[in-house]
């Protein structure tokens, strides 16, 4: 697919359109990506945004004030940010409850709920929610459900086939798969709410520009060989790390013992790549961050480089440090966005890292 870059388009004649206008309402490029998009996540229209946010803050302009939302209690700290000091504001309440738990979910629910918001597995915790189920306790007090399905992409998971009426995105991430550029989207399943979406994303300007929707389209091309090799590059650390002394927790969806790993089982596919730990020493993590020679101690997650991040003070640094800790967020723990480097590579750089620590 070539990049349009045009802001804007020519007409031959009066009532005579070439389809595009101006490019705050559609480009070509970024059109063929959102169609690719739409027909990975099964729905009725997707739409790119500049960011993962810039998604996340158009879809809520479908609520307003008034509107109360259940949402997972455990989320990306960016997230956390904007229901606190954006929709709050806004009037809209955000109560937040362990989706883990269906009983929970069910207790939660009556008909003043507007929407569930779920991340499933969350970030960083790798805990699952039951789509499926909660979908269907939802739509009974006609309850929207909005699903991020960042870690594990289309690839691994469709929540619209499991009965969610939304989909988000951070393409930024697995989407994108390069770390060199951002985007998000929003795959919708219901024809009224795509046109009400398509009217707020032309109002409001969000819109992916040209350029970054070929970036992201020729991530897709590889999303399926980057996916299994790191699921399959995760599986292995995650073989070697629950082994290790220093390793106190660990928290990956491919754990026999992870609490949600059946319903994880029943709803996707695959594991993913993505897993956090918690180690024995404050000091023994900040040494790992700084001898890691080939993982990187970065934020973000997906692209072909593995990243390890500090939550407490990177993707988690705004949230209130009652919720980290009832979390178990601490200066302990760690997340590892495993990719596609050689296996063996990346777990001799956590052997010496590790390992030096012990040496001190």
């Amino acid at each position: 697919m070539p990049i349009y870059q045009s802001a804007t388009y020519a007409h031959p004649a009066l009532g005579i359109s070439s389809g595009y206008d101006y490019s705050r309402l559609q480009n070509p490029t970024k059109h063929e990506l959102e169609m690719v998009v739409n027909r990975l996540e099964h729905g009725d229209d997707a739409l790119a945004f500049s960011t993962g946010m810039a998604a996340t803050t158009l879809l809520f302009e479908l609520f307003k004030p008034g509107d109360t939302l259940l949402v997972s209690d455990d989320l990306y700290g960016g997230t956390i940010r904007f229901f606190t000091h954006l929709l709050a504001p806004r009037g809209i309440q955000c109560i937040a409850i362990d989706t883990t738990d269906i009983h929970t979910v069910e207790a939660a629910l009556n008909d003043s709920i507007t929407a569930i918001f779920l991340e499933t597995p969350t970030n960083p915790l790798m805990r699952t929610s039951d789509i499926k189920s909660i979908s269907e306790l939802a739509h009974q007090q006609q309850t929207l459900v909005i699903v991020d399905n960042t870690f594990l992409t289309p690839y691994y998971q469709n929540p619209l086939d499991l009965g969610a009426d939304f989909v988000i995105h951070s393409a930024t991430k697995y989407l994108g798969g390069h770390n060199d550029t951002l985007a998000g989207f929003i795959v919708s399943k219901h024809p009224s709410f795509s046109q009400r979406l398509r009217f707020l994303a032309k109002t409001t300007g969000s819109g992916l520009a040209p350029f970054d929707s070929w970036l992201i389209l020729r991530g897709i091309k590889t999303l399926a060989i980057r996916m299994r090799q790191a699921s399959e590059n995760a599986e292995a650390i995650f073989q070697y790390l629950k082994h290790h002394h220093a390793i106190k927790h660990i928290f990956y969806l491919g754990d026999p013992d992870h609490p949600g790993y059946s319903v994880h089982c029943a709803q996707a596919r695959g594991h993913g790549a993505m897993l956090s730990f918690e180690v024995d020493q404050e000091a023994r993590a900040a040494h790992l961050l700084s001898h890691l020679q080939l993982i990187a101690f970065a934020e973000s997650l997906g692209g072909v480089e593995t990243l390890i991040t500090y939550p407490i003070t990177q993707t988690h640094a705004d949230v209130d440090p009652l919720i980290l800790e009832k979390n178990g967020i601490n200066r302990r723990f760690l997340r590892l966005s495993v990719c596609i480097e050689h296996v063996d590579d990346l777990i001799d750089d956590l052997k010496q890292a590790l390992e030096s620590f012990d040496a001190l």
